[in-house]
């Protein structure tokens, strides 16, 4: 007869960590520009050792003498030995930053490095129709490659969200109302739900924050059980019983507790805004001597450095192990803050030169000469995940030699013509407008005659993919198009002089 017995292993496995930097790092990747600001000012507000640098052209020398004029006898003396054996003293030796410290940051100041001087168009802020969450899921779902039928459910299903993006009709009421298969609209919402914003189409508070978890990899962590089990808890902050529960440490439910902090409660809500909004290019794509370069628009943000006042406390004999750990902690935030900005940029610059290697033809001639373009290729090349690629471009513009465009924009899936080239879709459907903008009003053009005329020109459509290209740009049918000539247009125009 087997007994069951209680053995102890021990077991070594690699674990992704999500922690609150992480998070904060995918966020600010989404920010555009002004966006941004609004949540630097926000961190100078809450975080006392970020400060916002005031001149540009700080003096290094200068910086260094008055330091020495407001350093105490005890921090001289440490300065001196330091001379003395020929190293500076450092004090932030206590905390390891690492060479992103040594790089960016320097003790008080910021070090001004030498860089090319390139000018920039100028522009003023541009009024623009605000991007709708259906817009935002349409564009992505233009852009999956998922069968015809589970496309058309998951089109029903993005009409049954609200502005926060959650899912307002059972899968049974949505496959009912909209003609399709259980199997489709159940495939077609977890299809849906790897679509940004990340935790669209959940059906309550705890899915929708299960899906980002699931997206950071996280959906076995203490924070996804806390989520699953103890939401209630956690609303009411009940924080010792939610310990208490899962028999962990206090302190580790409250690190996990700050981490689901920071995930998005209602995802819609950044694309429900209905009130025109304020649009500054992100980015300024410019051509000199042919070459086309990419810079950062940075004009009116917050340039952030580290307050030197509070680096005394560190190394201070008289400041308390709460004051000293409270300090690290505030300069660890401020500086993983500074690394994330500085990653958004160098990502969002990557992205874009794999756009002008890829659109150089559009940059020069203009938008009929948009090349087909997905977020996967453009992932690859740069080499990191799409939805990295998709953050990137969210919500953001580039002012171009052609004008100002949503980055988003660029991406187009292809229309493969006879010779195996492909034309991007948005030109497909711009010409079946021209089509129609330039035919006789009394004998329209019909979707069949549309579709001969984008034969001719090597791209090959069937007529039912015309009348959805006419149905997306809300062009109404031919018959709806004829303009109808009266009998009195017919007949001879009067003539009250003529003699009969």
């Amino acid at each position: 007869m087997a007994f069951l017995e209680q053995k102890l292993n021990v077991k070594l496995a690699q674990k992704q960590i999500l922690t609150p930097g992480l998070v904060q790092m995918v966020t600010v990747l989404a920010l555009n520009k002004l966006e941004l600001s609004e949540m630097i000012s926000q961190e100078l507000m809450e975080n006392p050792v970020l400060e916002e640098e005031m001149e540009t052209t700080t003096n290094i020398e200068e910086t260094q003498i008055k330091e020495e004029r407001s350093v105490e006898p005890a921090d001289k003396e440490i300065i001196e030995s330091g001379a003395q054996s020929g190293e500076r003293a450092d004090p932030f030796e206590q905390i390891d930053y690492g060479s992103f410290f040594d790089d960016y940051l320097d003790p008080g100041y910021r070090t001004q490095m030498p860089s090319e001087i390139v000018e920039k168009p100028a522009f003023e802020n541009f009024l623009t129709k605000p991007t709708t969450l259906y817009d935002h899921l349409h564009w992505q779902l233009s852009l999956s490659l998922v069968p015809t039928h589970i496309s058309d459910a998951i089109v029903s299903i993005i009409g049954n969200l609200n502005e926060d993006g959650y899912l307002t009709a059972t899968v049974e009421e949505i496959a009912a109302t909209g003609d399709h298969s259980l199997e489709d609209v159940a495939e077609g919402l977890k299809t849906l739900q790897t679509f940004d914003p990340v935790g669209v189409g959940a059906r309550d508070l705890a899915e929708c924050l299960m899906i980002q978890l699931r997206h950071l990899g996280e959906e076995n962590s203490i924070a996804a059980q806390i989520v699953l089990n103890h939401l209630k808890h956690l609303q009411n902050k009940h924080y010792q019983d939610i310990a208490r529960s899962l028999g962990k440490p206090l302190n580790i439910v409250l690190a996990q507790i700050e981490v689901i902090k920071k995930l998005d409660p209602r995802p819609g809500q950044r694309y429900s805004k209905t009130e025109t909004r304020l649009v500054e290019p992100d980015v300024f794509i410019v051509k000199t001597d042919d070459v086309y370069s990419v810079a950062i628009n940075e004009d009116d943000l917050p340039q952030l450095r580290l307050n030197p006042t509070y680096k005394k406390l560190i190394e201070h004999d008289g400041s308390s192990k709460d004051v000293r750990d409270y300090v690290k902690e505030r300069y660890s935030s401020a500086i993983q803050f500074i690394k994330n900005i500085e990653q958004r940029k160098q990502t969002i610059v990557r992205v874009c030169e794999a756009i002008v290697r890829r659109q150089a033809e559009f940059l020069d001639q203009g938008i009929d000469h948009l090349r087909p373009m997905m977020i996967k290729d453009v992932a690859e090349e740069v080499g990191v995940h799409p939805s990295t690629v998709s953050r990137a471009v969210a919500n953001k513009y580039a002012h171009t030699p052609q004008g100002v465009f949503e980055l988003r924009y660029f991406f187009s899936e292809a229309v493969q013509g006879p010779a195996g080239s492909g034309i991007p879709l948005i030109i497909a459907k711009r010409k079946v407008k021209k089509f129609i903008d330039a035919e006789d009003s009394s004998k329209p053009l019909t979707d069949d005659q549309i579709t001969k005329m984008l034969n001719d020109q090597g791209i090959m459509v069937t007529r039912r993919t015309v009348a959805k290209y006419r149905e997306d740009m809300k062009i109404p049918s031919t018959h709806q198009r004829r303009v109808k000539i009266t009998n009195s247009e017919l007949s001879t125009p009067h003539c009250p002089n003529k003699q009969t």
